[in-house]
């Protein structure tokens, strides 16, 4: 996609999404006519819809003429999942991008950008990961995200496909486990936890959109895969330190010790088990919290000359306004 005019069509799938929205928000900006392909009807920062569901689109559901397609559409990791469902996981992610795929095939499309996942590699751990580490994806979700990316680079149905995982996504959106934390500090119910030393990587998503139009722009990207990070891993206790400073809290001066987040976590583990669904607080929950998960976005600073805009702590006192202004968000009953 070379220039600024909006003789270049674009369609973007999963358009009325945190990250879809954005997306489509800076390339109308930049210029581009985008077609959003929605499920239903909405307004939004695209200049006409195609009205299609992942799991009944066919070949020729596509108007011929569209440049590139960024693929975002597909089901999330769910988060209160006790047990996620692999066959509704593979039939979402994997055979709809499938589906998305014969279609821009059928119409002549020639970028593909197709949005995955870090869990596509696998949990993550200590050491900070890179395009050259092996994959073994571990939950559905990771798998049927692997199965995608191999559809895009390897099904020959479009002539240039990139893909692009990424860490933990933030900015202003009331879903996820950032502004659920974020809420958990301003009621007072998170604990001040202890400096675990882990390394999580993420990143904001106004550079993912950067990361987006770098990937549908550049030549060097056809074929590519590259992990999309703001290149500064994050440790929870800094976190928590952080929003209780953004939400104008005191730290506390005294902190859980982590056996006893070990041992609430198996209490949890057997209450989930017992009911069904998983408990507010289980070994998955402190995993999250404990755990690491770094990345390396080294590949496409080099490749594409991304560069990473926005740091956690500089835009938390942003994201918490957004809370308080969505109506909709417990936030705004709470500061």
């Amino acid at each position: 996609m070379s220039g600024t005019n909006n003789s270049v069509r674009v369609l973007v799938t999963g358009a009325s999404g945190f990250i879809g929205r954005a997306l489509c928000s800076q390339l109308s900006e930049q210029g581009w006519h985008v077609q959003a392909l929605l499920r239903q009807s909405a307004a939004g920062p695209w200049h006409e819809t195609v009205i299609g569901d992942l799991e009944n689109l066919a070949p020729g559901d596509l108007a011929e003429g569209i440049d590139t397609v960024f693929h975002l559409a597909g089901k999330a990791h769910a988060l209160s999942e006790n047990r996620q469902d692999t066959k509704e996981y593979s039939r979402i992610n994997t055979e709809g991008t499938r589906r998305v795929l014969e279609a821009t095939q059928a119409s002549g499309v020639r970028r593909f950008v197709f949005f995955s996942s870090v869990k596509a590699m696998h949990e993550g751990g200590p050491e900070c990961l890179d395009e050259s580490s092996l994959c073994h994806p571990v939950t559905p979700y990771g798998k049927s995200k692997r199965e995608a990316e191999r559809l895009v680079l390897e099904g020959n149905y479009v002539p240039e496909p990139v893909v692009l995982r990424l860490s933990m996504v933030y900015g202003p959106s009331p879903k996820g486990n950032l502004p659920r934390m974020i809420e958990a500090v301003a009621k007072g119910h998170f604990p001040p936890i202890p400096e675990f030393g882990n390394k999580r990587s993420m990143v904001h998503v106004e550079d993912v959109v950067q990361a987006a139009i770098l990937a549908a722009n550049k030549t060097e990207a056809i074929g590519q895969t590259y992990l999309v990070t703001d290149g500064q891993p994050y440790s929870t206790r800094e976190l928590y330190v952080w929003i209780c400073q953004a939400l104008g809290k005191p730290v506390p001066g005294w902190r859980i010790p982590e056996m006893a987040f070990r041992a609430l976590a198996k209490t949890g583990d057997a209450i989930g088990a017992v009911r069904g669904r998983r408990f507010l607080f289980d070994t998955d929950t402190l995993e999250k919290l404990a755990g690491s998960a770094c990345y390396s976005s080294q590949k496409i600073e080099n490749d594409l000359g991304f560069c990473a805009k926005h740091h956690l702590r500089d835009a938390l006192p942003d994201i918490i306004k957004s809370l308080q202004d969505d109506s909709s968000h417990k936030l705004n009953n709470v500061l």
